[in-house]
């Protein structure tokens, strides 16, 4: 069977456990399987003899197996086997007496046992790695790694390595041969093994650092068995690696570890030999089933691997040094096809066509009839929009603004110099709430422009626009009637949801789309905008966010837009004051109630949120700092539950500060009626406080609502927690943010809160929490779509890389626009465009 990086692992495994194991994790593919980095790598190990031994430190030596023993083990049928093995031989290479310890393997399965006595006879050698304990006053190593060694010992040892050098010069005359197939044909090989650096991935329950590791290891030999299947050598041979004879556990036609025995701890046979000239026809089998995708001069001045030798090193690391090289490989080729891709995309929308939309009378007028003055920041980039748009080729801008800094008003100048040269806009918002706040808030800036009577150049009084809403959630009659309005191509503004995706939604004289909440959308809904317009012509476009992004993340996944900043709040806006507070501190948990109380009786409202609805809400709505925290061996560690919706606003209603006063509920189960009830009971101070999940953080704007409480705000993205801060102080009053957290004292927890407490730049606060939780949980859904591409960049600490890719991506697309000359970057280009996670190992 040819096994190439497309290959699904349900074809090259036949352990289906393993199989369902790994498809947990996302491993769907053997591409799949080689781009699930470890997270960290292991110090080697060191050799050392038994009496060298230092408890709970990790070691290595080469012994001999003297007493095998299988035991019964409690009541419950567990088994043990015991193994006890000499080290004279090694020892004496050390300079050391020999000495003896127990192996100790237990298990409920037989065949495990069997099978692992069947390899540890008496008299056969073996290489040891593992931690040494010691039980009943005995050196003991539970479940360490054991390799058989093709020799048998002798009694006399007559020879043995010099001092230092048993893992390259022991000599195998101490030894004879010795069947069945073992695992090392000598110790020197095996201590080599076993003493290298080992790469740490993120587990589960359900398969352990250890079995991923071995399963990717016997995916790297069947490519390079592949590759190597199909590469005549220089006298036309076939080139076949036969030096990688060893059994693979799960594999399809493996032989040696029985199937079923999927034991935690269980030594399964690796797939790749370590000898050095094994190692090297490994690699060039991989390296014709894996095709470098960098070019080849960039890769030589920047140092680099190719791409098959980094796949090697990062998985089956030589040292460390050269798994830190193979990451770092990889690293700047994500930085390269993403900046490759980006500024490939930007050039071709620059050629294509647009409509020209110059007519800025409307726009004007309506910044006329506004009862404040723009900010210099919103005037800057009405203007640089406004020059954008009145050309015929698409614009393509990023606007980014703090919580609060007028970006709907931006937008609205656009989308009005769009209607006003006849042709249609649209705005699309994340959520139905959202949609209906964008929805009035333009109504009545439309009509108040309307209604000052502002006159056109030829002196006839300008009319309002229709200003239409089209949602999931509307009734089928209103529904059609937006539909009907916007398909008839008069000129309009559409405020809608992701019913502008739908096919049913048609706009043929679609000129300008605005998105808002950038991070919610991928470019894949993004480019269906386009194909709304009749005319064939892509629309302008201008997409917002509130989310606060470093500019090196900006450059990361908006290199193909032009980007705005505003950083200027409107007048009358006064700062937030956040504290955190210990849920713990009981007296100040009281007193943060009674405040609240105070600005309710004096008609102000109140925000409560909570990660999760109720206990059956196991994933939770809340965007949450960090995945389960991760053991030393890759796999997860229980969390504390965290505070529900129900749970709070039962307890809250049953505290005296609150008397008297009405909750209402609010999350992303309720539907769509439901919604509109409870936040019009909210504005209207029927219930002045909202118990809700984070479906508040975008576009619900109170301007009563003063106060806000977070629950578990330790277990929040800081760039979310600024999200939620500022759906208070909209109105003009002194405001609070209350961060309510159980983070120990001194843990990361804390400090993090302690950035959201003691600032309100949102560039700050967003390059903190890149670099605390990376650049996917920030922005959710990634950019090229689906979920994130990149899996080892880092858009905070990688700036200057990601700049250096950018320079030079620019110049190889000079000279080379279409990547006619480099084949295996276009297909990786053309992967990170549509957003397919496996673009690294496209060939």
């Amino acid at each position: 069977m040819s096994v190439t990086v497309g290959t699904p692992v349900s074809s090259v495994m036949t352990n289906k456990r393993r199989v369902g194991a790994l498809k947990s994790l996302g491993v769907l593919t053997v591409g799949d399987a080689l781009t699930y980095y470890p997270f960290r790598v292991t110090d080697p190990v060191p050799l050392r003899s038994i009496r060298e031994a230092r408890i709970g430190e990790p070691m290595a030596f080469a012994a001999e197996v003297r007493v095998v023993r299988v035991a019964s083990s409690g009541a419950r049928g567990n088994g043990r086997l015991e193994v006890v093995v000499d080290d004279s031989a090694f020892a004496a290479s050390r300079r050391q007496p020999g000495a003896i310890a127990r192996l100790v393997f237990f298990s409920h399965k037989k065949q495990y046992l069997d099978w692992m006595s069947g390899r540890l006879r008496q008299g056969t050698c073996v290489v040891v790695a593992g931690m040494p304990g010691v039980f009943n006053d005995q050196l003991q190593f539970t479940h360490p790694e054991v390799l058989t060694v093709g020799v048998r010992t002798t009694s006399g040892h007559k020879s043995a390595p010099q001092e230092n050098q048993a893992s390259d010069s022991i000599t195998p005359s101490w030894c004879e041969p010795v069947s069945p197939r073992p695992d090392v044909e000598s110790p020197e090989e095996g201590l080599a093994r076993v003493c290298r650096p080992r790469p740490v991935y993120h587990a589960s329950s359900r398969i352990s650092s250890d079995h991923i590791h071995d399963s990717i290891l016997d995916m790297l030999r069947l490519l390079a068995e592949s590759g190597d299947s199909v590469a005549p050598t220089s006298d036309g041979a076939e080139a076949v690696d036969k030096a990688a004879n060893v059994p693979q556990s799960g594999v399809a036609g493996a032989s040696g570890t029985p199937e079923t025995a999927e034991v935690p701890g269980m030594p399964e046979e690796p797939g790749v030999s370590e000898s050095e000239g094994a190692r090297a026809r490994l690699l060039s089998g991989l390296s014709r089933a894996i095709p470098d995708i960098l070019p080849e001069r960039i890769r030589a001045d920047k140092d680099l691997m190719h791409r098959a030798e980094a796949f090697l090193n990062i998985h089956d690391p030589v040292s460390t040094k050269e798994f830190h090289r193979a990451i770092a490989t990889l690293r700047y080729e994500e930085a390269f096809v993403c900046q490759t891709a980006l500024l490939q995309a930007r050039a071709h929308a620059g050629h294509a066509s647009a409509e020209p939309c110059p007519d800025v009378t409307l726009r004007d007028a309506m910044i006329a009839s506004l009862p404040f003055n723009l900010t210099g920041g919103q005037r800057e980039v009405i203007d640089s929009i406004a020059a954008d748009i009145s050309r015929d080729h698409p614009m393509q801008r990023l606007l980014q603004g703090e919580v609060g800094s007028g970006k709907t008003v931006v937008a609205l100048a656009a989308m009005l110099q769009a209607v006003g040269s006849g042709h249609q806009a649209v705005l699309v918002a994340p959520t139905q709430v959202l949609a209906e706040q964008h929805h009035r808030t333009i109504a009545a800036m439309v009509d108040r422009m309307a209604e000052q009577a502002a006159m056109d150049s030829d002196g006839h009084p300008l009319s309002a626009p229709p200003v239409i809403l089209l949602t999931g959630g509307m009734k089928l009659a209103a529904r059609r009637r937006a539909l009907a309005t916007a398909a008839s191509g008069e000129p309009c503004i559409v405020v809608a949801t992701h019913a502008a995706f739908s096919k049913t939604f048609q706009a043929p004289n679609l000129a300008l789309a605005v998105i808002d909440e950038q991070h919610r959308f991928g470019v894949e809904q993004r480019e269906s905008l386009r194909g709304k317009a009749l005319s064939g012509k892509a629309p302008h476009l201008l997409v917002m966010t509130a989310t606060p992004i470093p500019r090196t993340a900006a450059m990361t996944w908006f290199g193909d837009l032009d980007i705005s900043w505003l950083t200027e709040l409107p007048g009358g806006r006064k700062p937030i004051r956040t504290f955190v507070v210990p849920e713990t501190d009981g007296p100040l948990m009281g007193s943060m109630f009674a405040h609240i109380r105070q600005r309710i009786d004096a008609g102000e409202r109140a925000y409560v949120v909570c990660a999760r609805i109720d206990e059956s809400d196991d994933a939770g709505e809340g965007d949450l700092v960090q995945s389960p925290m991760v053991g030393d061996d890759g796999s997860a560690a229980p969390t504390r539950p965290m505070h529900t919706v129900m749970q709070i606003a039962e307890r809250l209603g049953k505290l005296p500060q609150f008397a008297g006063v009405r909750f209402a509920t609010l999350t992303g189960r309720d539907d769509d009626a439901t919604k509109q009830q409870v936040m019009a009971g909210f504005a209207s101070g029927e219930t002045p406080i909202l118990v809700a999940t984070t479906v508040i953080e975008v576009g619900v704007d109170v301007p009563q609502a003063s106060c806000i409480v977070v629950f578990d705000a330790d277990r929040f993205g800081l760039s979310q927690l600024h999200q939620l801060r500022g759906r208070v102080g909209r109105g003009g009053t002194p405001s609070w943010s209350f961060l309510v957290s159980q983070a120990e004292p001194g843990s990361l927890g804390e400090q993090r809160l302690a950035v959201i407490r003691d600032t309100t730049d949102g560039s700050t606060i967003a390059e903190e929490d890149l670099r605390l939780r990376g650049a996917g949980d920030v922005l959710g859904d990634a950019q090229s779509g689906g979920k994130s591409s990149l899996k080892l960049l880092r858009v905070v600490k990688d700036a200057e890389l990601i700049v250096d890719a950018r320079e030079r991506a620019e110049a190889l697309l000079a000279e080379d626009p279409e990547l006619d000359g480099e084949v295996e970057l276009a297909g990786a280009v053309l992967d990170f465009t549509r957003g397919n996670e496996t673009y690294l190992t496209s060939s």
